[in-house]
């Protein structure tokens, strides 16, 4: 046995702790808006399930824990505005969509609703954000590749949504 293989032999190998690190990253801590958006989500979900009153949505999603860390501003907005909204952002999404809204899955459909809100009333967020979280909403809480049809609807709504910011950003690639 030469050195080298003397230094292996003696050197003692900790399998627990490189499996447990190996392949995954530290993600960020999430911004008071993610968990807004996670929370507006989640309630979405219940309302397009149950069609319970958005107060009673309201008041079910504040009671989550962890809830005091949202930007309490932004999920009002989204929850309320995208009840409010529906119809109207419905018939957006379903101008770029292949499928009826009825037929998506709740997630997916929670998930365009909040990204078609920010789109149309958030104009201080960027569209690539907007549809961004959308999608990262998608992969958390939804189906396997449901988070590819958000951002290619998503992606053809800000066309509409956002005619001139969409626009420049395609001169700008071009």
């Amino acid at each position: 046995m030469d050195g080298r293989d003397q230094l292996k032999a003696t050197t003692p190998v900790s399998t627990s702790a490189s499996k447990s690190t190996a392949g995954t990253r530290k993600s960020a801590p999430k911004s008071a808006r993610r968990r807004s958006r996670e929370a507006a989500l989640q309630g979405l979900y219940e309302w397009l399930l149950s069609g319970s009153d958005a107060g009673v949505i309201d008041a079910h999603v504040r009671e989550q824990v962890g809830f005091e860390r949202c930007d309490e501003q932004h999920f009002d907005a989204l929850l309320h505005g995208c009840i409010r909204d529906a119809a109207t952002l419905d018939a957006v999404l379903a101008r770029h969509a292949d499928r009826r809204t009825e037929a998506l899955s709740p997630v997916e459909h929670a998930a365009l609703l909040i990204g078609a809100w920010e789109l149309k009333h958030c104009l201080e967020i960027p569209y690539k954000v907007a549809i961004n979280e959308a999608v990262e909403l998608t992969k958390s809480f939804g189906g396997t590749d449901g988070h590819k049809f958000v951002n290619g609807v998503l992606d053809k709504a800000a066309v509409e949504l956002r005619p001139a910011e969409r626009a420049a950003a395609s001169s700008a690639s071009s």
